[in-house]
């Protein structure tokens, strides 16, 4: 068990942006299923709980929730509803990084994602259709994110091939077009508010490629604020390194510097041996060694 676990947290610390991706959002369904289990023994409503952190269609409801924007995007309803979302996902997330960053892939995500609920927002609170639900009306998912992804693509390459299990070969720029059309057709539908969402994500992902082209990067502000996060935690984990490293002898300046480059010159030998080869292309030592240094992180 440990050891799975610490190929978890190895994984999940070096993997690529779109594993990670998959990981919070598998993991956050756990954390969410569990938490609505227990409530539930206690014959707890867990739709009140679980509105917190859902996208509101009332825009009142939403200046109270406004962090909803960006949660939403990682909850899903059941498992077949999180592993279809998981499975587009990793298959037009591969897709994207052919032609696009990680970093791009995951700005893009969260782009779709607050474009998706902007479009929902918008269509509750402007069609006379949905007035009467539009204080009981949220939503959740990760769809109007790979929307954003998925015509991206389409607009970024419209004809580069796919195959389709049943379908056979289409271009992209057909499968964009089919997927679009349907939630298009499915507006005043049982998922109404999904299908807004969903052309909110297509709209943020054509605007994505079609900047793109003229040099510009739509998803530079989501990371530079990404960034600034990551930059934050490590620093603070510098400083705790820094205040609790007490060396067991007494050792000069050369010496402790010669020491401690000689271990990140090992650590970035195993990350490059990660990139070329996978986790599982490491000795147990390597795997040891990579882990201890993520501990003291």
């Amino acid at each position: 068990m440990n050891t799975f676990l610490n190929s978890f947290k190895v994984t999940l610390k070096n993997g690529s942006s779109l594993t990670r991706l998959l990981y919070l959002n598998i993991g956050i369904f756990i954390i969410v299923k569990l938490i609505a289990v227990t409530l539930l023994l206690f014959n707890i409503d867990t739709d009140t709980w679980m509105s917190y952190i859902e996208m509101p269609a009332s825009w009142k409801t939403l200046l109270y929730r406004p962090w909803s924007i960006i949660t939403y995007m990682f909850l899903h309803f059941n498992l077949f509803h999180l592993f279809f979302n998981m499975l587009c996902l990793y298959w037009f997330g591969k897709l994207f990084l052919n032609f696009f960053s990680q970093k791009q892939l995951v700005g893009l995500y969260i782009l779709g994602g607050m474009g998706g609920a902007l479009l929902y927002l918008l269509a509750y609170n402007s069609f006379p259709y949905f007035a009467s639900i539009v204080n009981s009306s949220y939503l959740l998912g990760a769809s109007a994110s790979i929307m954003a992804i998925i015509v991206a693509l389409a607009t970024t390459s419209p004809n580069y091939t796919i195959r389709l299990m049943l379908i056979g070969d289409i271009h992209m720029k057909y499968f964009a077009g089919i997927t679009v059309l349907i939630s298009v057709l499915s507006v005043t539908g049982s998922n109404a508010g999904g299908e807004f969402a969903h052309l909110g994500g297509a709209l943020v992902g054509f605007l994505y490629a079609y900047f793109m082209k003229k040099g510009t990067d739509l998803t530079s502000p989501i990371n530079r604020i990404i960034d600034w996060f990551i930059n934050l935690q490590k620093y603070r984990a510098e400083i705790r390194i820094t205040k609790s490293f007490q060396p067991k002898t007494t050792k000069t300046d050369a010496e402790y510097n010669q020491t401690r480059a000689q271990q990140e010159k090992e650590i970035d030998s195993i990350l490059d041996k990660i990139k070329q080869s996978g986790y599982d292309s490491l000795t147990a030592s390597e795997k040891q060694r990579l882990f201890d240094r993520s501990q003291s992180l």
